[in-house]
């Protein structure tokens, strides 16, 4: 009852809209929400909280570090490409280490909620890796799911939903960790956070192992394990013009990572409050990025990967532009309304393009592994520098500048990307996952 009537409601809306609402999609959009969710506890949430505990900046900033688990998450990806789980694991790979992964994000997230930041400053870094170890875990098998779960065809939607999701889930669990915090204190506000981590249990329980999915050659004794944990990185360097993909996706994000991580600062330094900077978040940024993903899909189908993904790129360069003149501005609602929706809707472009070129980018065989490496490339530049350097730049060269820096710094991407579609290299890096249906 519940499909005839979805598609019915699939036929009668626009061609372009059609393909949102397909179940592996949808699917995409829940998985994407659980992903966002933790990302958020040590992101800008985290941030804001330690700033209203008198915490300095470069103290804050510091925790910019705990994001690194997410950058070396390939580390360990090759386990959940091939080790079963006893007992759950009869209940399909994919699945097993879901509903694990959901388990362990939501008990770090607890436990980042119960640690005081004036106490004991430490415990709250413990929590905050712990978080962070979780977290990234929970994306590695999320990311696999998605992949494997969509035909190459759904690839700009399912990629399009999951950024929708990623961002419906970072903006909701941060503007609800805000609005609880206010009244309740952060302690009860990060513990109602972790239920964040549900949505994608729950898709694994409806949907099931995902039809693509490959079980790799089991490795029998000491030598063949070792091999297969380096298979999925040897795979793609053979692959032509590997390093040169590898390298556009190590920069072509560092300016946007740069700008992102340290809004919430900015906001704070700015005197917004709480209830505005979840209202903005939510309220303007959620429309933009509605109206970005949907654009981007419209970008994808008509003008193809390349094109799309090139567009993007620079859309997302320029939205650092537009922190740079609010805070020049100052104190201003409308400015605050006008810098998040240009970066939300600019964002929502880049996730339906760019996320769909890294999941084609995959080999079905490896997909934990490779889109493991590929996203953790895609930011380790610009979280390093954030958690080192960044703190102690904003103070010396002020924020105007310092957005105007990352608007320059994301440029050599744009051209990288621009150069791999003139060299034929766009097309040649694609992996199985974008090529092959169920088979």
């Amino acid at each position: 009852m519940t499909t005839r009537w979805l598609s019915r409601l699939r036929e009668s809306l626009p061609q372009g809209v059609r393909p949102y609402l397909e179940a592996a999609p949808l699917a995409a959009l829940f998985l994407g929400i659980s992903s966002g969710f933790a990302f958020a506890m040590i992101g800008a949430t985290l941030t804001t909280r330690l700033a209203q505990h008198g915490i300095s900046k470069s103290a804050v900033t510091a925790f910019a570090l705990t994001f690194l688990a997410y950058n070396f998450k390939f580390l360990w990806a090759p386990i959940i490409d091939n080790v079963r789980l006893p007992i759950i694991g009869r209940m399909g790979q994919r699945r097993s280490w879901l509903w694990v992964a959901g388990v362990l994000v939501m008990a770090a997230v607890a436990f980042l909620g119960f640690a005081d930041p004036q106490g004991a400053l430490y415990l709250v870094a413990l929590a905050a890796i712990t978080v962070g170890v979780a977290g990234a875990t929970f994306d590695i098998i999320i990311d696999a799911y998605r992949i494997e779960l969509l035909e190459p065809r759904q690839l700009g939607a399912g990629s399009g939903m999951s950024q929708y999701g990623w961002r419906i889930g970072a903006a909701a669990a941060g503007a609800l960790a805000l609005v609880l915090a206010a009244r309740i204190g952060w302690t009860a506000a990060y513990v109602a956070c972790a239920a964040f981590a549900l949505p994608a249990m729950a898709v694994g329980l409806v949907m099931g192992e995902p039809p693509r999915h490959r079980e790799p050659a089991r490795p029998h004794g000491v030598m063949q394990a070792v091999a297969a944990y380096f298979s999925p990185l040897l795979e793609f360097v053979r692959r032509q013009g590997a390093l040169v993909v590898l390298l556009f996706v190590l920069i072509h994000k560092i300016g946007d990572t740069l700008a992102n991580l340290t809004l919430r600062l900015l906001f704070q330094d700015l005197g917004f409050t709480n209830d505005e900077v979840a209202f903005y978040d939510v309220g303007v940024g959620f429309i933009a990025l509605l109206v970005g993903v949907f654009v981007g899909g419209i970008l994808y189908a008509r003008l193809g990967m390349k094109l799309s993904v090139l567009i993007s790129l620079v859309l997302m360069a320029v939205s650092n532009f537009s922190f740079a003149a609010l805070a020049a501005a100052g104190h201003t609602n409308l400015g605050m309304a006008a810098a998040i929706g240009f970066e939300n809707f600019a964002s929502g472009i880049g996730g339906v393009t760019v996320v769909a070129y890294l999941s084609a980018l995959c080999n079905l065989r490896f997909t934990a592994s490779q889109y493991a490496l590929l996203s953790a490339l895609a930011s380790i530049a610009g979280r390093v520098l954030t958690g080192t350097t960044v703190g102690a730049l904003i103070e010396r060269i002020g924020y105007v500048n310092f957005y105007i820096l990352t608007t320059v710094i994301a440029l050599p991407g744009v051209v990288l990307f621009w150069y791999m579609i003139r060299s034929g290299l766009a097309d040649l890096s694609i992996g199985s996952a974008g090529k092959e249906g169920r088979d």
